[in-house]
């Protein structure tokens, strides 16, 4: 793994190492990418999952914020989803497919950006033993939301 390059072995090289992945996968959150956009553009989104318990993930439900335009979903075999809507307007997306622990699952979807200066993306990680993970918080939380940083728009 990249971030393990240059760690020295000796008697406590796989100790550290060992450490660094641990730090490194406790940190691993659901993420959207990609990370910077621009205001107002229509964009493919890809929302990323990873399993971080020993109980599989079952599903994922993001919520779309306001101003956000939901426009498509990519819809390949081994998952479903189900959308949430306000009159037309889609305001949640949950999508369903077990991702193992220590795996990742990738979701993607296309939205039309609001005239903003970013979007948090809040989500909601349901595993199989009944534990719900919500990922809402702000930069810097135990479970932060995931952020894109919109530029101004052309």
């Amino acid at each position: 793994m990249e971030f393990l390059k240059g760690v020295r072995r000796g008697p406590f090289g796989s100790t550290m190492a060992m450490t660094l992945l641990t730090t490194h996968l406790a940190f691993a959150h659901v993420t959207v990418w990609p990370q910077q956009s621009r205001a107002g553009a229509t964009e493919r989104y890809t929302v990323r999952v990873p399993t971080e318990r020993p109980a599989s993930t079952l599903s994922l439900e993001l919520e779309v914020p306001s101003g956000v335009t939901i426009t498509g979903i990519l819809a390949p075999a081994g998952f479903t989803y189900d959308v949430r809507r306000d009159g037309t307007r889609i305001v949640s997306i949950t999508w369903k497919q077990e991702i193992k622990a220590g795996e990742i699952g990738e979701f993607v979807f296309f939205a039309k950006n609001p005239a903003a200066a970013q979007i948090a993306w809040k989500a909601h990680q349901r595993y199989a033993d009944g534990m719900v993970e919500d990922w809402i918080g702000p930069a810097g939380d135990r479970r932060p939301a995931a952020i894109v940083k919109l530029s101004p728009g052309q």
